[in-house]
């Protein structure tokens, strides 16, 4: 039994064609299941889209919406609501090769936090992306003394109760993986695997102001990390 989780923000583009594919995928693994999507701040058709998703897979497709812009929001919120203890967070435009979620749900038998790296696997993004994650994932390296290499949104996997009790703790944003990696290295177990990764879409988020956001909260976990 496991919870996938979706954050979205404005994805009304694609939102109904990736939620049906995602459902598809997920029945392929053979056990109960859930899909959680939380717009958070959406301005476009996300929430309409999503609710009409909710009413036509009643009890297969579960949506949310959150006034506050944030996927870590975002992420709280369907963790919280989530009702089995594997939890698997997919990107909304489902970038990652799909079999990371029969893998990841094997893997959480075992593992409290599966990482799915595409440094380890296969990735097709701009050469700027992946300099600028390289960069990053080197400064939580010397930082916080992880090894990981992929600290991104989608293709991870958690143990809903190794989590639960940090949820009030987390960043609003994307750091909020960093810092539960962080909290899990400290006293769980984490496994790597390789995903293949295709994202050549481009980005809705100022790549300066995202970089400015992830080095500030990284900074600002160093600082109050272990309170």
């Amino acid at each position: 039994m496991f919870s996938i989780v979706v954050p979205v923000y404005n994805e009304a583009e694609i939102l109904r064609q990736n939620a049906v594919k995602l459902v598809d995928c997920a029945k392929k693994v053979g056990e109960p299941f859930e899909v959680l999507i939380c717009s958070n701040g959406s301005t476009d058709a996300t929430d309409d889209i999503g609710r009409r998703l909710e009413s036509e897979y009643g009890g297969v497709i579960r949506f949310f919406s959150i006034p506050e812009k944030g996927v870590g929001h975002a992420f709280v919120k369907m963790v919280s609501e989530a009702r089995y203890d594997k939890i698997i967070s997919i990107d909304a435009d489902l970038t990652t090769d799909m079999a990371f979620i029969d893998e990841c749900t094997t893997l959480l038998d075992e593992y409290d936090m599966v990482i799915g790296s595409k440094r380890m696997g296969e990735q097709y993004r701009s050469i700027a992306r992946i300099i600028l994650s390289k960069g990053y994932y080197y400064l939580v390296k010397i930082l916080f003394k992880m090894e990981y290499g992929d600290y991104s949104i989608g293709a991870k996997g958690y143990m809903k109760g190794m989590i639960e009790p940090y949820l009030g703790k987390i960043d609003y944003g994307s750091s909020y993986v960093i810092e539960v990696a962080y909290m899990i290295h400290q006293r769980g177990k984490i496994i790597e695997i390789p995903v293949f990764c295709s994202d050549t879409r481009r980005s809705k988020f100022n790549i300066f102001h995202e970089v400015a956001y992830r080095f500030n909260a990284l900074i600002s976990f160093w600082f109050r990390r272990g309170r």
